[in-house]
């Protein structure tokens, strides 16, 4: 997989050629990540990529000929297909399902916006997709499309060493992860709970399924809401209910 990102700010996104699973990944030759500024194509002789939105108003907006410019290099030296994709707050906000769909394009462009966002006219003539991250505004797309490059990463096989560890994760079932515990065994008077302890690897995944299945209900119910759960999964939740109940009475 090939990973262009076109940015202002392209030392702020190359941080993470040296850490965690996207260095080993880049390391290992599982993806590969290029980075190119607009800067680098602007006929400004300042360098330039912005200027004042027309209509008025505050902020600045980059300009559609120095971003095109930019595209066109970064395709020409991977790929006319690649699929581009702006990190923006007026996107769909970004799932597990959308990771794992973006992690098979073998050859992906992510486009970070600045200011007040880019000139409308190149997104309708260029960007495939828009996605966000959250309901939220930060300062730029980079830290949007490093949240997006680490969770696609993980996606790929051998990125994460056990490729179960990413098959067990938050949401890809649908469902938020079951509590987990590490040595030792009793801290604080705090004990690891005694299913986990017993071998028995049929009640562990029992058990597990029942955690994940009662936290995704009280803390995220628009996601048990769209999960249609077989009766083992209901009785499991009524379960975990019945029992959280017991001991806030207790």
């Amino acid at each position: 997989m090939r990973i262009d990102v076109i940015t202002l700010f392209p030392e702020l996104v190359a941080t993470m050629q040296d850490h965690g699973v996207v260095g080993r990944a880049l390391r290992e030759k599982l993806v590969d990540l290029e980075l190119t500024n607009p800067r680098d194509f602007s006929d400004d002789a300042n360098n330039r990529v912005d200027d004042r939105p027309y209509g008025g108003g505050p902020g600045m907006v980059m300009q559609y000929t120095p971003l095109t410019k930019a595209l066109e290099h970064v395709k020409s030296m991977s790929s006319e297909n690649a699929k581009v994709v702006y990190l923006s707050p007026q996107g769909q906000k970004l799932d597990q399902a959308a990771v794992r769909n973006l992690s098979k394009c073998p050859n992906l462009i992510l486009l970070c916006g600045r200011y007040e966002g880019i000139d409308e006219r190149f997104i309708d003539a260029y960007v495939d997709e828009e996605w966000s991250i959250g309901d939220y505004v930060i300062s730029g797309g980079e830290l949007a499309a490093m949240v997006l490059i680490d969770a696609m990463v993980r996606t790929l096989p051998g990125a994460l060493g056990d490729d179960q560890s990413a098959e067990q994760e938050s949401f890809e079932s649908g469902l938020l992860d079951c509590p987990h515990y590490s040595r030792p065994e009793i801290i604080d008077g705090l004990e690891v709970p005694k299913e986990l302890l017993s071998g028995d690897h049929k009640k562990i995944a029992g058990w597990r399924l029942k955690q994940a299945l009662g936290r995704t209900y009280l803390r995220r119910p628009d996601m048990i809401k769209l999960k249609n759960l077989s009766d083992q999964e209901q009785q499991l939740l009524n379960e975990y209910l019945v029992e959280v109940k017991a001991k806030n009475e207790r």
